[in-house]
């Protein structure tokens, strides 16, 4: 197997795990689980940020071509959600990551709905599963099989591409909800409760 090939594989395989990973958080219902699964998420995204980043840096260092410049199109499609990972999830991640950290000095405790629902938010999940699913048309292109530079094949891989970001940014929004909703019911529940103790 050819070594940027190797490599290019290697990010995908990163990322595509960080989507999995990602996927669960918000069904943890316990404050250790979710701050462990959490802190591996953030290992996770930060190697696959540094590897399309080194990929893509190679490609403009590098005299002679590089796997980069070989994928330019595919790689182009992972560089805009990668690039929301590392503005906006990051910094969800490890506030998610702190906040879990306050639950988690016994290996029981529950994790808080208020937690579950930020685990849920979609602009944790969204971009990195984004990411992972786009940097299929890359390993594509890479191994030459089926060229991804032509027009129509442009045209097919960017609308396929809306429909998967339209339908996995439905479902986590629609996710998310439910567990704010059940956030606020319980919060409800408790200040009731405390009123009714404090009379």
């Amino acid at each position: 197997m050819d070594t940027d090939l190797a490599i290019l594989l290697a990010i995908a395989t990163v990322w595509l795990a960080a989507g999995l990973v990602v996927e669960g958080l918000p069904r943890l219902p316990a404050a250790r689980p979710l701050r462990q699964r959490t802190g591996v998420l953030l290992a996770l995204v930060g190697s696959g940020l540094a590897g399309l980043a080194g990929v893509l840096l190679a490609g403009l260092v590098e005299a002679e071509p590089t796997l980069a410049d070989r994928t330019a199109v595919g790689l182009a499609l992972p560089a805009v959600p990668a690039a929301v990972v590392a503005a906006v999830t990051v910094r969800r991640l490890r506030q998610l990551w702190i906040g879990a950290g306050a639950f988690a000095s016994a290996p029981e405790t529950p994790a808080p709905p208020a937690l579950r629902a930020a685990a849920a938010h979609p602009m944790i999940a969204l971009p990195v599963q984004v990411t992972g699913l786009v940097m299929l048309p890359a390993l594509v292109t890479a191994t030459g099989l089926v060229p991804l530079t032509s027009p129509g094949m442009i045209g097919v891989v960017l609308t396929a591409a809306v429909l998967v970001v339209g339908t996995i940014g439905v479902r986590h929004a629609l996710r998310h909800s439910r567990l704010v909703e059940r956030a606020i019911t319980v919060r409800s529940r408790s200040s009731r409760t405390a009123g009714v103790l404090h009379v």
